[in-house]
């Protein structure tokens, strides 16, 4: 039967049949397998109230929005706080246990499902199987595998599968959670929960898994390898990318060189500790968080978790090294110091260098030549010109019993030789194809490194290993050789991936990336696809210096057979110090890098390689004298020691800086400790070899009880016993240093110090660095010599550290210093030395090695003999020796010195001694120290020429407290009260009425809870000072102390049996305090008599300390004094401040008033926030939340915030102790703390409005008669300057009246719609006051609302006059001014914007001015409002009828404000008119609130023009209050054309834009009398880089725009304003992270720079970190004194390397110049300008770059619409990162800068390019002539 044939419609069916059934199975697929963006349907997350701390960011990838939140299925709930994760997983999400739990030989297995969620990056595991093994009694391990495909587990030397049984007797206890799935671990002991993973869901898909842990204590440490700037964790959510990477050390958060996964966390001060380790080797983020827990984020692979329990931290290390392998033991010669540079030139420089520091006597065992010595830097080659006689170097650096070490890097090169001759090694190993292949497994991947194009070993690959050791041993035969350093071995290229570059696959390009540098795996590296033995280079990359160190160690075997030799490596592993050490990479010369190095020392001490240390002075960088000896001092105890350093820079070896120098005489003292101290040291590395202790260890594991020690980290141990205490700081010779609870004796002279378990200050000279050797502890010691090889010759002896029981111990490890197997073998000499009751025992445990020098134990020396020892007796084993023994005793220090010993190495030994009292001894009778800290110093006879009796007297003058702080004291207002009377004539500031006994109140009833202390203040009566009835103090108080958080605290002082008014603006603060004991950064106590007393725990520094002089509290006056930490304040506002800093006898009031800048007068706004710098750089802010009335008074140091809550009237007084003293009108005293320790922590506490985009353009004027003078914009366009915002004044008002429009402004809706046409925007000015004399509709439907602030228990309104008009009134303007106010003003209501009524009315008149209900047509529309007068201020004191209590207008004290004579009614309503909360609650008096009236008008004003506009709209507010800048920004209010207004209009934009995030601005040129023209033109320069940018004036004077005035001012004004317009992208980007973080905007230099003490007195001032801007203020000036800090900076007209550093210039500055520098490091984005942002936001944009020293350059833009509301709370914008290296030369490509181990960025030019924003015919620069680059792409 023949086949039937089918129809065409059939087949059309069968193919559409086929196709639904396609979809449907893909569908279901994706649904199965949780593909990415498949939102399972019937999913809904379970979001309980997950504490914020706990939350586990499920958008690891990308910005949060909640549209990318939903799509994953999370729980969405945007904070203030953007590094908390605003989507977070729900509860639902993750795993459960399917099935029972199943018991195995070493532990249990279960299987888990995957809960039904939709996925993050596909390919979910549904089925993983858990298994559990107890290993050890404290070591658990758990992985998590797929069972069904066998994944990459890492092939690791040591970490083996375990075969053994479940160990008994846990420590530990194991529970699975089943639903969702978690593991719990606890400590058997005290039920303690260490390990719980049940925070957060578990993730694991192909290529991403995660799981997080919570942990017990955020004393977390370790994880690398990165820059950790402190050793223990900052868990504020912090992400640590690990993935090993050719990057030097920087202040940034990048992945390093190596890989290490283990964590240790201390539990509690009882030391127990546990630490966890994760065995991947795939690209992966570390997340720490406050919880506290950690998250594990990884790309593949499998999750082998390994869990290490321990009593002490080092217990902990020891457990995890004998997991992954126990380090290297080295040999003696590798602890000797040691000299290398890259680039010596030549061998007969290196020669030069070894003789000149031979000749100076410096200790110094290794000579290192860095790739110079190579052929074209080829592995296995040499020099044939510059080093000819290499082969001969070895043995010239052996006859002074010096080693010689050679670097090798990875990469070969594929090209011949320069000869043209093969070159061999890789024609070799081309023959045995050890290459890393590409994805083929084929082809040899091409990349590039310093020889050219270039292969790579698979080192995996054991004949690849082969092949190394035939090459190194076939070098060696020609070059002798010591040691080996390998380099770039993460591996680095120095093109992407390789020459080919590579595919578009999921290994190159993964579905997660985590945040390594550049965001690309292949970055700087080799393709992910990439093929070795081991697997693809996507598992193993960060596993090649691993595998490389392994290989070259087989070379070290095969060339020194029996020998330990010498390697370090670059990039480790996991289990690396097995085989080698390590270094801290290519570091800079600079401070920073310096302090760095001991947390990052500390850290590899934990990974198990002990042998580390840092290029010491810098490797990049030219380093100075000082930073070099410093660095000398410290690197002298580096257990790897090496000065290294880069080309290109100056030498830094000691003996260049000369023979006789200070750094050569302190590198040789301290080298000469090192080489004394040796044999210690090498003891330390055998016990760290055989049973895992740290070598350099931080204070903490020998401390552990003492909980400040939980964060020392510029000090460090070696072991238990040498105390290193460096200088980290330049121009620093005290430093504070902390003392353990241990008896502590000076290495130098042997005196035990006093101190202990404190906080001191350590003087340490130029040549002197911080040792102590601890008490309890023997120390093994060794005559020094130049190298080991003669030292190891010399006798030995010891040092005897007694401790509180004159007891000590130690031991000795002795061998011959290079043999393999010694340990295994016994063939050492192993001490244990005990001292009790004066006996040493000197007992030889093994004593298998014979030293060929026949070396004795020669000298003892011990420390804390009290007595004189007479006689010694030595018991040897085999009978009494007699030997002559020298006794030296040295009563004052307490150190007895006995030499003449001849103890045989390797034999046992009991030496006895007595003694008695010294006849040399003497009693010294402590003199009781003065209370003043200058007394001592008139004691000291090295101190006394500096010291003189009468500066003792001016420093008891200064610590005067004023107890008469009202005006013109006398003797007879003085007798009133119970104070001391003595006028100081030489200084009138000082006070003649001061206190002299201690505060009236006392403490009792001290309750001190876990989250802080509440007590009760008892008035003293005998010591009562008040006589009036408002001032009498309150018999009892209540202190109450919070701690909120851990870096901010709250103490208040409050009357608990009469209600007080407290400040209303709200505080961010949690609803329950989340601080802990252990983590807190600072405490309080309740000192008596009565003070506060506010400590930092890190540096022991007392930050608040009220009993400094008498508190006083009663209704109407308050006093509260504090110590301060330094004289360095800024800040306090607003009054007009002559200078940036301010300190002795000056008094500052605050309150707002209508009131022009002037000197010591309160001015608009009240900011009682200033911040403080203390000596060592560290910063604190003060805030005093209150609305009265208010006076500081100052003396002087801190580092920490602030925030007090205050009444409205309150002043404060700086005294020179250094110390403030605040009296306030009444209320509370609520203080918050915040520690910084740098500004910019303080200040990221407050985050300010997002300006739209347009706001950031330039102008204005008052005194426009009608709407035609506004068209001068026709003007400013025709003379092509940049113009976008227009301002009328109050003019346009029908009588100065809101919301209205005057008849010769008739036609201003129609101007206003014109001129938005060309793109431009339009402001409109509102008063607060509402007239009702003029049938004023905006009154009308205020009284009926009920808006207006009342006389008090009345329904009167108080009425002032104001600006509005009577109407039908002719004003006279010739009759005075008070006259005028009269007759002419209307009677003036005041709105209280407190009011819930009020908002909404005040909303509503907003929208009917814009949209005008009634025409169209004729409606505003604004795009801002300027509200002003909102002080609130009047024309006349109080109201119309004055002011109906005197006793709240004129108290018994009024601060010092301006106008005292007029009280508190100066310009303002009167002071006991009622408002209402906005619960409705009345009777709040405005002498309460007064200072708050601008500050409550702004958000409703705000957000009325929102409601009206539907943009972002901006808001300028004349009044402000702290908290303010969240809605609107401000200007510096009504100046004068005046040179000194110039200069004090920087003092004043600082500190608010810095301290309150304000868009802030004065006004350019001058708003009172004409400005002139050289004046107007340094303003407009000056003025072009204010936040707020604007040109206005006053009414009747002459025009002062920029075209007002001749060509040549319009030509500087239009080239000011281009350059401000073309990096409006980067100040934009500064606006995104004020709004978004709390970051500042403008600042001083020393924001950026606080370590350089020179720019705490600088008033220049910086856009964000990079843009300085060095401003002419002075009349006829044409040159500009200007700082430099220590940076690159680049000049932005020539782009040309300044090379000034750390230093003052002169700079040129004519009238067509304002100097402008960026800051080497940055980039910033640009834009082409155009006359408005409407049309410059169209045009290209480019980017910055101005390279530092290192070639590197980094900016994050930011980009929106620029009008959208809440568009960063929405993620509505764009944020990218971008991170330059140097740039390389290729087709389409400009490279600029060249160095070695540094980074690089391509970047694309298209054509010409655009100019750069600074330089018109801008080229970029030839690096031939200079390194600092400006460069500029599109």
């Amino acid at each position: 039967m023949g086949k039937r044939k089918f129809s065409g419609l059939e087949l059309t069916l069968i193919v559409l049949f086929c196709l639904v059934v396609i979809v449907t199975c893909i569908l279901i697929g994706l649904l199965a397998s949780g593909q990415p963006g498949v939102k399972t349907t019937e999913f809904t997350p379970k979001c309980p109230n997950i504490l914020i701390a706990e939350r586990i960011d499920c958008l690891p990838d990308q910005v949060a929005t909640k549209s990318a939140c939903t799509l994953r299925g999370c729980c969405w709930s945007p904070e203030s706080d953007t590094s908390v994760p605003w989507c977070f997983f729900s509860s639902n999400h993750g795993y459960k246990v399917d099935g029972s739990t199943r018991s195995t030989q070493a532990g249990f297995e279960t299987t888990l499902t995957r809960l039904p969620s939709p996925s993050l990056f596909g390919n979910d595991i549904h089925t993983v199987l858990l298994t559990g093994e107890y290993q050890t009694p404290n070591r658990f391990r758990f992985k998590i595998t797929d069972p069904k495909t066998q994944r990459f587990e890492v092939p690791h030397e040591h970490v083996r599968p375990f075969t053994g049984s479940a160990a008994s007797n846990l420590n530990y206890k194991v529970e699975v959670k089943q639903n969702p799935f978690g593991i719990v671990v606890t400590r058997v002991s005290n039920g303690r929960v260490l390990f719980d993973t049940t925070i957060g869901p578990l993730q694991y898909a192909d290529q991403f898994l995660q799981l997080s842990i919570k942990l017990p204590s955020s004393n977390i440490y370790g994880v690398g390898e990165h820059v950790h700037k402190q050793y223990r964790h900052d868990v504020n959510w912090k992400t640590w990318p690990i993935f090993s990477r050719d990057i030097g050390p920087s202040g940034a958060m990048h992945n390093l060189y190596g890989v290490q996964t283990f964590f240790l966390c201390l539990e509690d001060s009882t030391g127990a500790s546990f630490g966890v380790f994760l065995m991947n080797s795939n690209a992966m983020d570390f997340v720490v968080q406050p919880a506290p827990a950690v998250t594990y984020r990884t790309t593949g692979g499998i999750l082998d978790f390994y869990m290490f329990l321990g009593n002490t931290p080092e217990q902990v290390v020891r457990e995890y090294l004998q997991l992954v392998g126990l380090p290297a033991l080295p040999s003696y010669w590798s602890l000797g110091f040691q000299l290398s540079r890259w680039n010596y030139g030549s061998l007969d420089e290196v020669k030069r260098v070894v003789e000149r520091n031979r000749a100076i006597g410096l200790p110094y065992d290794a000579q290192i030549t860095d790739i110079d010595y190579m052929e074209e830097k080829k592995d296995f080659t040499y020099d044939k010109v510059k080093f000819q006689d290499l082969p001969n170097f070895a043995a010239y650096m052996h006859e002074y019993g010096q080693k010689y070490v050679i670097i090798l890097d990875p990469a070969i090169s594929i090209h011949n030789l320069v000869d043209g001759s093969p070159y061999e090694s890789y024609v070799r190993g081309e023959s045995k194809k050890v290459w890393v292949n590409e994805s083929d497994g084929v082809t040899a991947l091409i990349g590039e490194v310093w020889p050219g194009e270039t292969v790579f070993p698979d080192f995996t690959n054991p004949d690849c290993t082969s092949w190394w050791v035939d090459e190194c041993k076939r070098f060696h035969s020609v070059v002798p050789y010591d040691g080996i350093w390998i380099d770039m071995n993460e591996v680095s290229s120095f093109v992407k991936g390789s020459k080919n570059g590579c595919a578009q696959n999921d290994l190159n390009y993964p579905p997660f990336t985590p945040s390594i540098l550049d965001k690309l795996m292949f970055s700087k590296t080799l393709c992910m696809d990439a093929v070795q033995k081991w697997g693809k280079h996507y598992d193993v990359h960060s596993l090649y210096g691993y595998s490389m160190a392994i290989s070259t160690q087989k070379v070290i075997e095969a060339l020194f057979p029996g020998k330990r030799s010498f390697l370090i490596s670059r990039s480790t592993y996991i289990g690396s110090g097995k085989h080698t050490g390590h270094w801290l990479g290519d570091n800079a010369a600079t401070w920073d890098h310096l302090k760095w190095a001991i947390p990052g020392m500390l850290d590899f001490n934990l990974f198990g390689i002990p042998y580390i240390g840092a290029d010491i002075c810098g490797f990049f960088d030219n380093t100075t004298e000082e930073l070099c000896r410093r660095w000398m001092q410290v690197g002298a105890f580096y257990p790897f020691s090496r000065n290294h350093n880069c080309e290109g820079f100056i030498p830094q070896d000691p003996a260049v800086f000369g023979p006789d120098s200070l750094l050569v005489n302190t590198s040789k003292y301290y080298l000469n400790i090192r080489y004394t101290l040796l044999p210690y040291l090498y003891t330390l590395f055998y016990k760290a070899h055989t049973q895992g202790d740290t070598v350099v260890r931080p204070v903490l594991h020998e401390f552990y009880s003492d909980e400040v020690t939980w964060s020392v980290d510029r000090q460090f141990l070696w072991g238990p016993g040498l105390l290193i205490s460096p200088v980290l700081d330049p121009g620093v010779d005290t430093i504070q240093a902390y003392i353990p609870d241990a008896v502590w004796y000076e290495y130098d002279t042997g005196a035990k110090i006093s101190g202990r378990k404190q906080w001191t200050s350590m003087y340490l000279p130029a040549d002197k660095l911080g040792l102590h050797l601890r008490g309890g502890y023997i120390y093994p010691t060794q005559q020094p010599a130049n190298t080991t090889v003669a030292s190891r010759k010399n006798p030995m002896g010891l040092i005897i550290a007694l401790d509180d029981n004159n007891t000590a111990s130690g031991d000795l490890f002795w061998d011959d210093g290079e043999s393999t197997g010694t340990v295994e073998n016994k063939a050492y000499v192993y001490y244990e030395f005990t001292v009790s009751n004066n006996v040493l025992q000197m007992n030889a445990i093994n004593s298998k090695y014979a030293d060929p020098n026949n070396v004795k134990f020669e000298e003892i020396k011990i420390l804390g003999a009290l007595q004189e020892i007479t006689g010694v007796t030595v018991h040897p084993t085999n009978g009494v020796e007699g030997s002559s023994l020298n006794i030296t005793y040295y009563p004052l220090e307490k150190v007895a010195h006995i030499t003449g010993f001849q103890l045989e190495l390797g034999k046992s030994y009991t030496v006895e001694w007595t003694q008695q009292l010294s006849v040399n001894e003497r009693r010294h009778v402590g003199v009781q120290q003065a209370s003043d800290p200058l007394y001592p110093r008139l004691q000291n006879p090295r101190d006394r020429p500096r010291v003189s009796p009468g500066a003792f007297c001016q420093r008891l003058q200064n610590k005067r407290f004023n107890c008469y702080p009202n005006p013109n004291p006398t003797e007879e207002k003085h007798e009133q009260l119970v104070c001391v009377w003595e006028q100081v004539t030489s200084n009138s500031y000082i006070p003649p009425c001061y206190y002299s006994s201690n505060n009236a109140y006392s403490v009792d009833k001290v309750d001190y809870t876990s989250s802080g202390l509440a007590a009760n203040l008892t008035l003293n009566s005998a010591k009562t000072r008040a006589n009036e009835n408002f001032t009498t103090p309150i018999s009892t108080l209540r202190l109450e102390v919070k701690y909120h958080l851990n870096h901010m605290l709250q103490f208040k002082i409050y009357d608990y049996q009469n209600a007080q008014y407290e400040v209303l603006v709200p505080r961010h603060l949690l609803s329950s305090p989340t601080s802990t004991d252990k983590e807190r950064l600072d405490e309080v106590t309740a000192q008596k008599p009565f003070g506060v007393q506010v400590w930092c725990k890190s540096t022991g520094t007392v930050i608040w300390d009220s009993q400094l002089s008498p508190f006083t509290f009663s209704d109407m006056f308050i006093q509260i004094s504090t110590r301060l930490t330094s004289q360095y304040i800024y800040g306090f506002g607003e009054t007009e401040h002559t200078m940036f800093r301010r300190m002795s006898w000056h008094t500052w009031g605050m309150s707002t008033r209508d009131q022009p800048p002037t000197y010591k007068l309160n001015s608009y706004s009240c900011q009682p926030f200033y911040m403080a710098l203390e000596e060592d750089g560290n910063a604190h802010g003060v805030l005093l939340l209150n609305s009265n009335a208010m006076v500081f008074c100052s003396s002087g140091e801190s580092r920490h915030c602030f925030l007090i809550s205050l009444p409205p009237f309150t002043d404060v007084t700086f005294q020179p102790i250094p110390a403030l003293m605040y009296h306030t009108t009444g209320g509370i005293l609520v203080f918050y703390m915040v520690l910084g320790p740098t500004p910019e922590l303080v200040f990221q506490e407050y985050t300010a409005v997002m300006p739209p985009y347009w706001s950031l353009g330039f102008l204005c004027r008052y005194g426009c008669r009608n709407d035609l003078e506004i068209t001068l914009v026709e003007g400013m366009k025709a003379a092509g300057i940049h113009y976008f915002e227009l301002y009328v004044y109050i003019n346009h008002m029908e009588r100065q009246l809101d919301f209205t429009i005057g008849k010769l402004f008739a036609g201003l809706p129609a101007l206003i719609n014109r001129i938005k046409e060309e793109g431009m925007r339009f402001i409109i000015i509102l008063n607060p006051t509402i007239s009702r004399n003029n049938n004023s509709p905006a009154f009308s439907s205020g009284v009926q609302d009920d808006v207006f602030i009342k006389w008090s228990n009345t329904n009167d309104f108080i009425y002032s006059k104001v600006r509005p008009f009577l109407p039908n009134v002719q004003v006279n303007e010739s009759l005075p001014e008070q006259t005028q106010i009269r007759i002419n003003r209307a009677h003036a209501a005041f709105p209280d914007f407190f009011r819930n009524s009020t908002v909404r009315w005040w909303k509503r008149e907003i929208l009917e001015f814009y949209n005008n209900s009634t025409n169209r047509s004729r409606g505003i529309k604004s795009d801002g409002l300027w509200i002003d007068m909102n002080e609130p201020a009047t024309f006349l004191n109080g109201a119309i009828d004055g002011c109906r209590n005197d006793l709240l207008n004129t108290p018994p004290y009024i601060p010092h404000l301006g106008y005292l004579s007029d009280g508190l009614t100066a310009k303002t309503p009167c002071m006991e008119v009622q408002q209402y909360l906005p619960d409705g609650t009345p009777f709040v008096r405005h002498c309460d609130v007064h200072s708050l009236y601008g500050w409550s008008q702004t958000k409703p004003t705000l957000n009325g023009l929102q409601s009206a506009t539907k943009e972002r709209g901006i808001a300028i507010t004349r009044s402000t209050y702290p908290g303010s800048g969240r809605w609107a920004g401000h200007w510096l209010g009504d100046n004068t054309a005046a040179g000194d207004q110039l200069a004090e209009s920087v003092i004043g934009l600082i500190p608010i834009g810095l301290f309150l995030s304000f868009q802030t601005g004065a006004d350019m040129c001058g708003f009172f009398k004409d400005s002139e023209y050289e004046l107007c033109l340094r303003w407009m320069q000056l003025g072009a880089f204010s936040p707020y940018l604007r040109n206005h004036n006053e009414k009747g004077r002459r025009r002062q725009d920029p075209v007002s005035w001749n060509s040549t001012l319009e030509e500087i004004s239009r080239n000011v304003l281009n350059i401000r317009y073309t990096p409006l992208p980067y100040f934009y980007m500064l606006m995104y992270d004020a709004h978004a973080h709390g970051s500042t905007v403008i600042h001083p230099i020393l924001h950026g720079f606080v370590e350089d003490r020179t720019t705490w007195e600088i008033e220049q001032f910086l856009w964000g970190p990079a843009l300085l801007v060095s401003p002419v203020m002075q009349q006829n000036a044409v040159t500009v004194n200007a700082y430099f800090p220590i940076a690159r900076w680049c000049d932005c007209y020539t782009d040309e390397d300044t090379g000034f550093r750390g230093q003052l210039r002169l700079l040129p500055a004519p009238l067509k110049r304002i100097n402008l520098h960026i800051q080497g490091g940055y980039i910033l984005a640009w834009q082409r300008p155009a006359n408005t942002t409407f049309y410059s936001r169209k045009n290209p944009m480019g980017l910055a770059v101005a390279l530092n020293d290192t070639l590197f350059a980094e900016g994050q833009p930011c980009w929106d619409d620029g009008v959208c509301i809440d568009a960063y709370e929405d993620g509505v914008y764009l944020l990218t990162f971008t991170a330059h290296w140097f740039w390389e030369e290729a087709a389409g490509y400009t490279v600029i800068g060249n160095h070695k181990r540094n980074h690089f960025l391509k970047q694309q030019r298209g054509g010409t390019g655009p100019a750069p924003f600074m330089s018109p015919t801008h080229a970029l620069p030839s690096l031939t002539n200079q390194r600092c680059v400006c460069g500029y792409e599109s």
